[in-house]
């Protein structure tokens, strides 16, 4: 059997994140999402070959997997989407490269239970798709199912919807699934959609069978995957492991993970579970909240206080600053003073825009994403929610209440240039 991951489109939920990184390369600790599906595929015996669709930032992807095929018991291949035109055109341009048998298909940012994901891979069934129950099913495509648990229709985002069980984005199809994505046609939306091809197979007469997961989580937002790598640390980190060093008078309570060269200075305070990685440095007298992932060779200086947080490689918050429910992306600089606020003055349900749109994200704490090779000056504040695009700079004594797109230079008087392309190694425009 072969899997196929989806692993194309620019990540827009995951903004700023991806302005950087492509979605396959996100870390999750101390590897990234996309080892994260093929170390669960390991686990599968019947998978002989995986096959990853890209496209944004593809060689990145390419490079990446190159480095650890090794560790892996099977083949994989990177195929190139082309243009992101949705999942059903995506998994097409996977499908010329599986020549028979059945597939396991999986949406990249996505996470479950191997369990569940055995199960699928060793159904009998051709065709079936697995969902999971979910709280508020608005943002989700709706599976409508028979009494019979058979697939009946797919709603996507429906404003009233018929039920709670949500598309997973983890499919088994036979190959021949391929006949019914070249037949259909353009979504709402510009994109050739999985789920219309589903909805083909259903009026054809075909029995698609739905499979209740036990575990699932969308990492297709910020706020989302945050709360996920949090979840994998307090899964991993239940033990004291130090390969780094401590100075004298650190105190820790709680379970940590400190990875090699990494060091904890004098004074520090650290409340477990928390990563440090390669590396970091942390302190002197800093506090480290549980919940914290620390990076590879980041550094968090004097008087900083982390919590909840994810602090990527190499960012450097050195003086008096609060980094609290936030995502700090790799190699930012937080000049002295400068707070990431976490919670509304009204104490309101925080609100982050997706795609130019005020979406809530379900969390009374949320503090800011901070893009790639961000500096901000000294004593900035970060209101809750607000996003900082990669490249941008941020003037001394500024409060941010708004969004700041990538490459842009945020002036004190509060008005924006744009970095010249020089300094801006990625492309703005496809962020605005």
């Amino acid at each position: 059997m072969e899997a196929v991951i989806l692993a194309a489109g620019f990540g827009r939920g995951l903004e700023p994140i991806t302005h950087t990184r492509p979605k396959p390369l996100i870390p999750i600790l101390d590897r990234t999402l996309i080892e994260y599906h093929l170390d669960n595929l390991t686990k599968v015996s019947t998978i002989k070959r995986v096959v990853v669709v890209a496209s944004y930032m593809m060689e990145k992807v390419r490079e990446k997997l190159k480095s650890v095929e090794d560790r892996y018991p099977f083949d994989i291949e990177v195929v190139d989407q082309g243009a992101p035109l949705g999942s059903g055109h995506a998994l097409l341009k996977g499908l010329e490269t599986v020549s028979r048998g059945d597939v396991l298909v999986i949406y990249v940012d996505s996470a479950y239970s191997v369990d569940d994901l055995k199960e699928i891979a060793e159904s009998s069934h051709p065709y079936l798709v697995a969902g999971y129950r979910v709280g508020d099913s608005r943002d989700y495509g709706v599976l409508v199912t028979k009494s019979t648990g058979e697939l009946e229709e797919v709603i996507e985002k429906p404003p009233q919807p018929a039920s709670n069980l949500v598309n997973a984005g983890i499919y088994r199809l036979a190959v021949d699934i391929a006949t019914y994505l070249e037949k259909i046609e353009l979504s709402p939306r510009g994109e050739y959609e999985l789920t219309d091809a589903l909805r083909l197979l259903v009026r054809g007469g075909s029995t698609v069978r739905v499979r209740e997961l036990t575990y699932w989580r969308d990492l297709g937002r910020s706020w989302r995957y945050l709360d996920f790598c949090k979840e994998i640390l307090y899964e991993k980190v239940k033990t004291t492991a130090i390969f780094g060093d401590i100075e004298e008078s650190v105190r820790i309570r709680g379970p940590i993970y400190v990875g090699e060269n990494a060091e904890i200075l004098s004074g520090t305070y650290v409340e477990g579970p928390v990563f440090i990685g390669k590396g970091a440095r942390v302190g002197p007298n800093a506090y480290i909240r549980p919940g914290t992932i620390v990076m590879n060779e980041a550094r968090i200086g004097f008087s900083v206080e982390v919590k909840e947080s994810i602090v990527m490689e190499g960012v450097h918050a050195s003086h008096l600053s609060y980094i609290g429910d936030s995502i700090i992306c790799e190699h930012s600089n937080l000049g002295a003073g400068t707070i990431t606020a976490n919670l509304r003055l009204d104490d309101r349900e925080i609100k982050v825009a997706v795609k130019k749109v005020k979406v809530s994200t379900g969390r009374r704490k949320l503090g800011a994403l901070v893009g790639g090779y961000v500096k901000t000056g000294v004593n900035v504040s970060i209101n809750p929610g607000v996003k900082i695009g990669a490249y941008s700079r941020v003037f001394p004594g500024l409060v941010l209440y708004e969004d700041i797109p990538p490459c842009s230079v945020v002036k004190s008087d509060g008005t924006i240039s744009t970095l010249p392309p020089s300094e801006c190694p990625i492309s703005r425009e496809t962020w605005l």
